[in-house]
């Protein structure tokens, strides 16, 4: 008698993974070609650096439709990465940069909640910091990809 759980294997729980990220990349993706998600996406990134340039020259709608591309074109990179390893790394780091840049909207916004100061997260920084989950997996789906691609050793 063993005192062991039965517990998926390593390849199971990275498509779980993908497949999740996958689905969240397809949703939110989706969305930024509705008006309300492209509202709302504008209201953070217009004045980011990295993207405030694309809003006097495309507008609100475009802006967000390329964005919301970006998103898709890494969600099929992550699905296709199911059957391609090197897919995969490039479906990984994609979601690894989308990640990166949203949390680096948190050096500049409001991460406080007013009135209450530390611990206490603002709307915002709630709305942004589940991206620190979503990075670790797109990195954990990188890093078996580059593995199982022969880019890296483990």
């Amino acid at each position: 008698m063993t005192n062991r759980l039965p517990v998926p294997s390593d390849a199971a729980a990275t498509a779980v993974l993908r497949w999740s990220l996958v689905l969240i990349f397809l949703l939110f993706g989706t969305a930024k070609f509705a008006a309300y998600e492209a509202e709302g996406v504008a209201k953070i990134a217009s004045h980011y650096p990295l993207f405030s340039w694309m809003y006097p020259l495309w507008g609100e709608r475009v802006a967000s439709n390329v964005i919301g591309v970006i998103e898709l074109s890494t969600a099929a990179a992550l699905a296709i990465g199911a059957w391609s390893a090197r897919v995969s790394l490039l479906g990984g780091l994609m979601g690894m940069c989308t990640f990166l840049i949203t949390l680096s909207f948190l050096l500049g916004a409001p991460v406080w909640e007013p009135g209450y100061g530390a611990p206490f997260i603002g709307g915002l920084a709630q709305f942004l910091l589940k991206d620190a989950g979503l990075l670790a997996g797109c990195f954990a789906i990188a890093v078996a990809s580059a593995r199982k691609a022969g880019f890296a050793q483990g």
